[in-house]
């Protein structure tokens, strides 16, 4: 590989760097008004009245759309058959009912920001309100199945029952994580532009496509009709990826005034209603021979949803297939709470639930006194437990071996509270990590100019991962021409069509759809080639015609040209390929996941009650890397905000009224550059052609599993105190101060 996996700069930097590159907020048109929404300040109740008489004196006011004067919203298909799915499915001002704090009641509409945020906060909203539900014991007397979710919501195999009962080694315990916030750097934002009967907008989405479908189907529009773009994305991490109301009440409000609108989020709202990770309480069951080899796992999850829609956080689906183990019970309830909807947060389901699963596995190494990677060892499945389909591609064994000898797991005295550096106690710790290898249909275009430069295109989008960069190698690869000579398109929904960016599908599902556009380009040159009798390979048979390094050449080579010469001999402007590329029946032959090692040295201050990581080691096998410098990045994202899930992150709710309390950045605690230690990651970079052509799969979510637990199980080790609550804060630990010092 000349170009792949090599750690080209981003081609979209100078761009950023020089602010040159728009976001959706940034997009700025002639007669541009904008949208405040008005929000409500309780979490439960019924709207007695909306009164906007001094909203609708104030200077510049324009309009206030509510549920009295809003046209209605349709529902979407919400699935991902058709490439639609709102946040929640409760639909726009549908009804007269409050059902959490910050939920949207009304929209003003004036003729600058200013002037729009005194007239929503003039506003006057009259409720009857209720007590709030808030925490899940005070909903653990409803619990319910889940109705919608991304995968099995029960997993049964073997007897877990007769496998707990006769186990050498057991371990029952309660684990529990909070609400948690995305918090991406960029809010979410809408531009609305209405020409005609149809619609531009300008938005910040994870998914330009399923943005498209789902507008034009609540507003009852042909889909061509809307037109999404997405050129720059400032992270989604999730909250970005299906619809949420402020779309929705952007377009709406445009086309009641008559002229575009931004309606552009701030940090409150992005807390109150663009989704969030659920809280979880799991209860996890393991029993083990007396040599730790896995007999049982029972791993049931109450995870909150909200009343207006079912999300489920699939904690336990890893466990059904991440060891070798012959018997498990995976299962899953909800609680409703008078909270937002959830939606998916960087690896949902994985995160929270290998937190559970990875410490409990921890607890059972010391109490069968077996080295934790080698319990890991002992249990590893060489082929997926749960289908009995082999793995794509399964290089764990290698993350442990290479994390543990990078980490000095070696000077690591097994016993908890053992290891000192003066005053402070040392801990190592260290928990496998996961993720499903997804992808989906996707389809991209490639166009070989006569000027000598290349376009590549694809309705995809850039959250800051690098994709602008891996669509420009890949296609510099494929073709053999230099990087500086390819433009990357995507974020426009008039591209060809491709999947969320989400599930860590990106690069599994676009990749390949740039390879073989690529490939049908040089096709069709080729053939060109030999009709056109103005061309020097005319009437040359194509087995003959060699291309390779942006050239086409006979065989015998006497004739060699740049493909450029090429087009401009055919006299045409340019040539393009196209493809539509899909997963095949591989997906039946193939278990597809990603997987890695996460190592944690900890320093805890016995006196505070203070944690500090000291050193994070991350290994992983994700296939072929595509770009060393932009994965390299995406890793230790993925470690900092697993860094912030163990030790700051938590979403506070007041359990009296159901406000936010922590609804900015000074109160919702976040690493910084103080708190991150040295991050050693490691890529095996062995390519799985299993999953495609490129042997790519996605790396975004698979690096934060596995972190909360390695460094609550480096705790564990550095003091002898299990904690079983996310995250460790010094609170957590004081109660224990004084047995530590």
């Amino acid at each position: 590989m000349k170009v792949l996996g090599r750690p080209v700069d981003r081609v979209d930097g100078r761009l950023k760097v020089t602010g040159g590159a728009k976001y959706a907020a940034d997009h700025s048109v002639d007669r541009l008004a904008y949208g405040v929404p008005v929000v409500s300040t309780i979490a439960r109740g019924r709207i007695r009245a909306i009164d906007s008489r001094r909203a609708e004196q104030q200077p510049g006011f324009l309009a206030i759309l509510t549920r009295q004067n809003t046209p209605p919203v349709h529902e979407t298909a919400n699935d991902f058959g058709s490439w639609t799915k709102l946040g929640e499915a409760r639909l726009l001002f549908a009804d007269d009912q409050v059902y959490y704090a910050g939920q949207y009641l009304a929209l003003v509409v004036a003729d600058t920001h200013e002037r729009a945020v005194a007239a929503a906060a003039a506003v006057e909203v009259t409720y009857d309100e209720e007590l709030p539900v808030i925490d899940t014991e005070d909903a653990l007397g409803n619990l319910l199945d889940p109705k919608f979710a991304f995968g099995p919501t029960e997993v049964f195999r073997g007897d877990v029952a007769k496998a707990l009962a006769g186990a050498a080694h057991r371990i029952d315990q309660n684990y529990s994580t909070p609400i948690e916030h995305h918090n991406p750097m960029e809010p979410s934002a809408t531009v609305a532009v209405w020409e005609g009967d149809e619609l531009t907008l300008y938005d910040a989405t994870q998914w330009v496509m399923g943005a498209r479908n789902s507008v034009a189907d609540m507003l009852k529009m042909p889909r061509e009709n809307v037109h999404i773009v997405s050129e720059f994305v400032g992270g989604g991490f999730g909250c970005k990826g299906f619809i949420w109301p402020h779309q929705a009440l952007a377009a709406v409000g445009a086309r009641k005034v008559g002229r575009p609108v931004k309606l552009a989020l701030t940090r409150r709202n992005m807390f109150a209603a663009c989704g969030h990770r659920p809280a979880t309480r799991q209860h996890v069951e393991i029993g083990a021979d007396a040599q730790g080899r896995l007999l049982g796992i029972r791993h049931a999850t109450i995870a909150q949803t909200s009343f207006v829609d079912d999300f489920t956080e699939l904690c336990g689906v890893t466990t059904s297939f991440l060891y070798a183990c012959p018997s498990v019970h995976v299962t899953h309830k909800l609680v409703r709470v008078n909270i937002a909807t959830p939606t998916p947060m960087r690896a949902p389901g994985e995160s929270p639930g290998m937190f559970a699963v990875e410490s409990a596995l921890d607890e059972l190494a010391y109490l069968a006194n077996i080295d934790p990677v080698e319990l890991r060892l002992r249990n590893y499945a060489e082929t997926d437990p749960e289908s009995n389909l082999p793995f794509s591609g399964k290089h764990l064994r290698e993350c442990y071996e290479v994390g543990r000898e990078r980490i000095g797991w070696s000077n690591r005295n097994p016993a908890p509270r053992s290891m000192r550096d003066g005053g402070y106690l040392i801990g190592y710790g260290m928990a496998t990590a996961t993720y499903p290898a997804f992808r989906m249909p996707g389809a991209a275009s490639v166009r070989l100019f006569a000027g000598g430069h290349v376009e590549v295109a694809s309705a995809t989008q850039d959250m800051g991962t690098g994709t602008y960069t891996t669509m420009t190698q890949v296609t510099a690869e494929t073709l053999g021409i230099s990087v500086d000579r390819i433009h990357a398109a995507l974020g426009d929904s008039r591209l060809p069509p491709a999947p969320v960016s989400g599930g860590s599908m990106t690069t599994a599902s676009v990749t390949p759809a740039v390879k073989a556009a690529c490939e049908d380009a040089v096709s069709k040159l080729i053939r060109l080639a030999i009709d056109e009798p103005g061309s020097s390979f005319h009437k040359m048979p194509a087995q003959n015609i060699v291309a390779a390094e942006g050239r086409l050449r006979s065989a015998n080579g006497k004739i060699n040209e740049s493909f450029d010469e090429v087009v401009r001999r055919l006299g045409r402007d340019q040539v393009t390929g196209e493809s539509f590329v899909q997963p095949g029946d591989e997906q039946k032959k193939f278990s597809f996941h990603s997987f890695g090692a996460q190592f944690a040295k900890v320093r805890v201050d016995p006196d505070l009650g203070t944690v500090r990581v000291m050193q994070m080691v991350s290994v992983f096998d994700v296939g072929r890397v595509i770009n060393a410098k932009t994965a390299r990045s995406q890793a230790y994202s993925g470690v900092i905000q697993g860094i912030g899930m163990a030790l700051m992150e938590q979403t506070v709710y007041d359990r009296r009224n159901g406000a936010i309390v922590s609804d900015s950045l000074a109160d919702y605690l976040l690493p910084v550059n103080a708190d991150i230690p040295e991050i050693d990651v490691t890529f095996l970079d062995i390519p799985d052609f299993n999953i495609s052509s490129i042997g790519a799969r996605g790396l975004g979510e698979i690096t934060i599993t596995g972190v909360a637990p390695a460094i609550a199980n480096a705790v564990y080790h550095a003091t002898g105190m299990r904690v079983r609550d996310l995250p460790i804060t010094i609170e957590s630990l004081m109660a224990w101060a004084n047995n530590l010092s």
